[in-house]
C-alpha cells in the first residue's frame, strides 16, 4: 500500500479571503493564487514517495456563491502548477449531512481507496479543527499549519508553514523506520 499527504486546500495551498466577517476561500480565478514554495513542497513528498492528495470542503458551490466550472479551472490550476496526484472536493454545507464533509472522513476514505493508501501510515495537512477531525477519524498523523487566523483542532503536530510541515513529515518518517 501506498503512503499519502492529505492536503487541505485553502489556507494550505491557497490564502483565505477575508469576506462577510471572516476568512473564506477565494471565488474566482482571478482571486486564486497559490502560497510560494507549494510546487517544491509537493516534488518533496513526492520524492520521498508519497501520494499527495488536496481533499476540500467547497461549501460555495452549494450556497451558489462559487460557480462550479470556476472551482473546475482553480483545480486545474493547482494541479497543473503544483502536480498534486488528485483533488477531491465536497460541495457540500453541514445542513446536507453528506459523509465527505469534514470532519467526516468521507473524502479521505474515497482518495485512499483510489490510490490503495494506507491512511495509518499517512499524514493529513490542515488549518482548520475539520480537517484535523478527518484526519483523526481515519488515523492518520495530523499537521495543523498555523498561519492562517483561524486555529483550531487538537493535531499530533504543527508547523508555520505547509514547507514546515513538510519538513516535519519527512523527519518524522525517516524517525519511524
Amino acid at each position: 500500500m501506498k503512503h499519502a499527504v492529505f492536503l487541505d486546500r485553502d489556507g494550505v495551498l491557497n490564502p483565505l479571503e477575508y469576506r462577510d466577517g471572516g476568512w473564506r476561500a477565494p471565488l474566482t480565478l482571478a482571486s486564486f493564487r497559490l502560497y510560494p514554495g507549494v510546487a517544491d513542497a509537493v516534488s518533496r513528498l513526492h520524492a520521498a514517495g508519497f501520494v499527495c492528495l488536496v481533499v476540500t470542503n467547497q461549501p460555495e458551490v452549494a450556497s451558489g456563491e462559487l460557480d462550479p466550472t470556476v472551482l473546475v479551472a482553480m483545480h486545474e490550476r493547482l494541479q497543473r502548477e503544483t502536480g498534486v496526484d488528485a483533488i477531491y472536493v465536497c460541495p457540500h454545507v453541514d445542513a446536507d449531512g453528506c459523509e465527505c464533509r469534514k470532519p467526516r472522513p468521507g473524502l479521505l476514505r474515497r482518495a485512499a481507496e483510489d490510490f490503495n493508501v494506507d491512511v495509518t501510515a499517512s499524514f493529513l495537512v490542515g488549518d482548520r479543527w475539520r480537517d484535523i477531525g478527518a484526519g483523526e477519524a481515519v488515523g492518520c498523523t495530523t499537521v495543523l499549519v498555523e498561519g492562517t487566523p483561524e486555529r483550531a483542532g487538537n493535531p499530533q503536530f504543527r508547523a508555520a508553514t505547509l514547507a514546515d510541515a513538510v519538513t516535519l513529515i519527512l523527519e518524522t518518517r525517516e524517525a519511524q523506520r
